[in-house]
């Protein structure tokens, strides 16, 4: 079963005195690609947080936003006294010196930059511990996510390669009349411009040979046969990420279809290259979204 790398998980429990709030929303992207917002608390764990994250999502462009909230509690907090003397002192000379009252210059020099700041704590084992289910919860909501998009993903990919192949065998049943028409088409041409008394057969027939298996698009057909059916097996195969792998049987497909294409010179196959190159590229646009 196919995985998308879209999706989003959300999760919130209260434990005790804190409240912790995971938001983490998923989007395609080549590799792992992690935007990481931790509140203080969590910054001594953030490589233990990382860890999980690639570990549950493996791959796309995520982004992951944490708060938590301390409830009914006092935060403690700290007063940089040297700094706040520091600015007071400077405060009173020109105070001084402009004969301003000072008297209620404390609220004002409270909210100067660096004076109040919180006291700096980090989550106890048991406190990371409780994060970390609720981290797992958005996850486990995130991959529900994922798992729900990838069935749509697996049908609509199930059914390009199905027109693919479909068109495939339209080829199959073209190709005998193909040949035929292209060889009267030599044989006229060299009827009007050589003369029929001044072919020579022998050469002649050297040549159609030579020429029809330079146009022939038996072997293509077959890789072409090949190649769709692996897709099949790799969408089916119990391996987690198929996105990368997929891509590059797409590739193949594609290049089988375009030698196809230009050695067909025949209306009624390139129409079928034309509906087989439509319907890859569908495909290469969903591959984008597989995990």
């Amino acid at each position: 079963m196919l995985k998308s790398m879209t999706g989003f998980g959300r999760a919130e429990q209260t434990v005790a005195d804190k409240t912790f709030l995971v938001e983490i929303k998923a989007l395609n992207g080549k590799q792992f690609e992690l935007q990481l917002k931790l509140p203080p608390l969590l910054r001594p764990y953030e490589f233990e947080i990382r860890n999980t994250l690639q570990e549950y999502l493996v791959r796309g462009t995520i982004d992951c936003y944490v708060i938590i909230k301390q409830n009914g509690t006092t935060k403690p907090v700290t007063i940089n006294t040297d700094l706040i003397k520091a600015y007071y002192n400077q405060i009173q000379q020109v105070a001084e010196e402009l004969h301003i009252d000072t008297n209620s210059v404390l609220s004002s020099l409270l909210r100067l930059p660096e004076i109040v700041s919180p006291t700096m704590e980090v989550l106890d084992e048991n406190d990371f511990k409780n994060f970390n289910a609720v981290l797992i919860q958005a996850l486990e909501q995130l991959n529900k996510h994922r798992n729900e998009e990838g069935v749509s993903l697996e049908k609509d990919l199930i059914k390009r390669i199905a027109m693919i192949k479909e068109q495939e065998e339209a080829i199959l049943q073209l190709e005998p009349n193909r040949k035929i028409r292209i060889q009267q088409e030599i044989h006229t041409l060299l009827k009007e411009h050589v003369g029929k008394e001044n072919i020579d057969n022998n050469r002649m027939e050297q040549e159609l040979i030579y020429y029809m298996e330079k146009i022939d698009i038996h072997e293509e057909q077959i890789r072409l046969r090949q190649h769709c059916e692996y897709f099949a097996d790799v969408i089916n195969g119990p391996e987690v990420g198929k996105g990368k792998k997929l891509s590059f049987i797409l590739q193949e497909i594609g290049r089988e279809i375009n030698t196809t294409g230009s050695k067909a010179y025949d209306a009624q196959i390139q129409k079928c290259v034309v509906k087989m190159k439509d319907e890859l590229e569908k495909a290469k646009e969903q591959v984008l979204n597989v995990l």
